[in-house]
């Protein structure tokens, strides 16, 4: 069994402050939501499983003219891979993408009727959906009380004093451990100040509503 990795050394947030800086995040983005733009849970998905290192901003590039040529799993599950590969190819790792949405649609339709599952452990069964994107698509389409961490919810959970893990997996379990409710407001709500507020190389600090809780000014990134 493969060992936890051991936690980064850093300054952690204090105890008090920690429904504080809880409190602030609901309040600021208490309507927060994906800039994925989608109209189903297939639609969802396929952006999900295509934004892994990529930003939301090309996959919404993409994605128009992908969902008029495969508007259905179905039809997704019948493409040629040449095909996918052509609609997707401006985005990050787009071979092994273009692979894993034909096969995610093939197993969909012949393990699950044809319907997206709804369950964690069912999402992740299918190619190319891992924990992080079985996450994203429970909280948005669902709400359901999941965190999910990519870079931005990293960093700022790190920058925060939030979590001292060094893998996203052990960051995930510390914050759903430490935050307990309102979790998939809180993802997006990190998500969207890591993006703009929180940045990796120029955070605006003095546009920051949580600097006086700030911990830590280094630009954390997952091992």
């Amino acid at each position: 069994m493969r060992k936890n990795s051991p936690k980064l050394s850093l300054k952690k947030a204090k105890k008090k402050d920690i429904p504080i800086i809880k409190a602030l995040f609901l309040e600021h983005y208490k309507n927060a939501k994906t800039e994925l733009v989608y109209h189903n849970l297939y639609e969802l998905l396929v952006c999900v499983m295509l934004s892994a290192q990529c930003t939301d901003k090309r996959v919404n590039l993409v994605t128009p003219a992908l969902f008029r040529a495969y508007p259905n799993v179905k039809s997704l599950s019948q493409a040629s891979l040449a095909d996918v590969k052509g609609f997707i190819q401006s985005v990050s790792f787009f071979n092994n993408k273009a692979k894993h949405l034909i096969n995610m649609a093939n197993q969909v339709m012949s393990e699950f009727d044809g319907e997206i599952p709804t369950t964690q452990e069912e999402l992740k069964t299918l190619a190319g959906v891992g924990q992080k994107t079985a996450n994203v698509v429970l909280i948005e389409f669902f709400e359901q009380n999941y965190m999910a961490v990519d870079t931005h919810v990293f960093r700022v959970s790190h920058r925060l004093g939030l979590s001292g893990a060094r893998s996203a997996i052990e960051t995930e379990k510390e914050l759903t451990a430490l935050l307990k409710t309102d979790l998939s407001v809180l993802h997006q709500a990190f998500v969207l100040f890591g993006r703009y507020t929180c940045k990796a190389l120029k955070p605006l600090c003095e546009e920051c509503f949580v600097n006086a809780y700030c911990q830590n000014k280094s630009n954390f990134k997952p091992s």
